[in-house]
């Protein structure tokens, strides 16, 4: 898209936009069925791209990348039809006649700005959702990962023509420049310190959007959950993508009666899963590996702690003995780094997670369901599981998104559908019936009609 500048690209997006293009459901599925056929003849491509950038091996790049946004496509086309019809709504008795509806509406030019972690799911996850809403979009992939950028361009620029979707490439300056424009629609997923900045270009516009952030997701094994199953699913979660995913367990908080057992059984999955290193991954920069190495002096290390600066990779690590105050534990780590805390009572989990930023995801491992429902019930946060950690977010069927500090919006599925719509509310009163009572001159019977209708 060289030939264009961003501002042209929009402008020729508008005017795409404009002509009615994008409205008929026949010409979304057609853009998706476009973007899944050529997604699956790209997937060899993808994975090299995903190599380059992150060292992920291919079991992990479908899993967690490309198999997913192939399901989102095939949710999204089975569900298309249904969600683009409008939403019937009762008619209050005092405005009879009519029928009620919300319609939606595709809110019109988005943009999407992805992150570098799992650069194609979370690039082309959102865009799904854009194009089937009816939008059009101009992309923004992370320049932390170049490769997958570059694939993404070629694939989408492949498929879709640019009057509805195109891929910007470049850094901070691109992003700042995309920002100024008058996009109808923003979708952040990032850091907390760049969800600012585009929060104060969307504010100047007053544009609506969906920030998909992060934070210090806890995960809370109670003296009751079995404890070599927590283990092995907290270690999957944990260090999938060496730990650089968003909804990772940031920490893991036990009841100290049962830490030690705990931590052997964490010790013995990691040599487990990753005693073979093949396919491991790597830090993406030398910058987050360096953050990531110095936090190791923020505690004990009783498992791992290895690290390569040459390769850029760092152990699964498991720490204790942090304090709360440190960098370790204020800070989201986004690493193969794993604090591991200790409570004496589950009412002070509570009551310490209430004075910390809201996280993203938070776990729990309990056999004992009134309580470990209680906690979800009880704290704030974007998502969660019980007795699993990450999976929430791995189906169509429930929005996901953060809250507070942690995002704002959700999306995936109906969600991400409702995401990139506004919904008009329209009444049509019919003309056959047209009831006085609302008209002057008031009267006193006009008056005790008006209260047996609105009571």
């Amino acid at each position: 898209m060289a030939e264009y500048t961003p501002a042209e690209l929009l402008e020729r997006q508008r005017e795409y936009f404009l002509t009615g293009a994008t409205l008929p459901v026949s010409a979304r599925e057609a853009a998706l069925r476009a973007l899944r056929d050529c997604l699956r003849s790209h997937e060899e491509e993808i994975a090299a791209a995903l190599c380059a950038d992150l060292g992920k091996g291919r079991f992990e790049s479908y899993m967690c990348e490309t198999g997913m946004v192939l399901e989102e496509l095939s949710y999204m086309l089975k569900h298309l039809r249904a969600y683009a019809k409008p939403r019937r709504a009762r008619t209050p008795l005092a405005q009879f006649a009519a029928s009620s509806a919300s319609y939606p509406s595709p809110y019109g030019c988005a943009l999407i700005m992805s992150p570098w972690n799992y650069p194609v799911l979370l690039t082309l996850g959102p865009l799904v959702d854009a194009i089937a809403a009816g939008n059009t979009a101009i992309v923004k992939p992370s320049a932390y990962s170049p490769r997958c950028s570059e694939a993404i361009a070629e694939l989408v620029s492949e498929c879709l023509p640019a009057e509805l979707v195109a891929v910007v490439t470049g850094g901070r300056e691109e992003n700042r420049t995309l920002l100024s424009l008058p996009f109808d629609y923003i979708f952040f997923t990032g850091s907390t310190k760049v969800a600012r900045e585009v929060l104060r270009a969307a504010a100047e516009r007053i544009t609506p959007c969906s920030l998909e952030l992060g934070g210090k997701s806890p995960c809370i094994v109670t003296k009751n959950a079995k404890l070599p199953l927590a283990a092995r699913r907290i270690v999957f979660g944990k260090y999938l993508n060496c730990g650089q995913t968003c909804v990772a367990p940031d920490f893991v908080w036990c009841d100290e009666s049962v830490r030690d057992e705990l931590l052997r059984c964490i010790k013995h999955e990691i040599e487990r899963q990753y005693g073979d290193r093949t396919d491991y991954g790597r830090i993406i920069n030398r910058k987050h590996f360096d953050r990531l190495t110095s936090l190791l002096a923020d505690g004990e290390v009783c498992c791992g702690g290895g690290s390569d600066a040459g390769t850029l990779q760092i152990e699964p690590t498991v720490m204790t003995g942090a304090a709360w105050d440190s960098a370790l534990m204020t800070d989201e780590i986004f690493g193969p780094i794993l604090p591991v805390m200790t409570y004496r009572d589950i009412a002070e989990v509570r009551a310490r997670l209430e004075t910390r930023p809201k996280p993203l995801a938070m776990y729990v491992f309990s056999e004992d369901k009134a309580e470990a429902r209680r906690l979800m019930r009880e704290c704030r946060f974007g998502g969660g599981c019980i007795n699993d950690t990450i999976i929430h977010l791995a189906t169509s069927e429930l929005g996901f998104g953060g809250v507070g500090e942690s995002g704002m919006g959700a999306y995936h599925g109906r969600a991400g559908f409702d995401a990139f719509t506004h919904y008009k509310s329209i009444v049509d009163k019919k003309t056959w019936l047209d009831m006085p009572v609302r008209y002057r001159p008031y009267t006193a019977k006009a008056e005790k009609m008006l209260r047996f209708f609105l009571k």
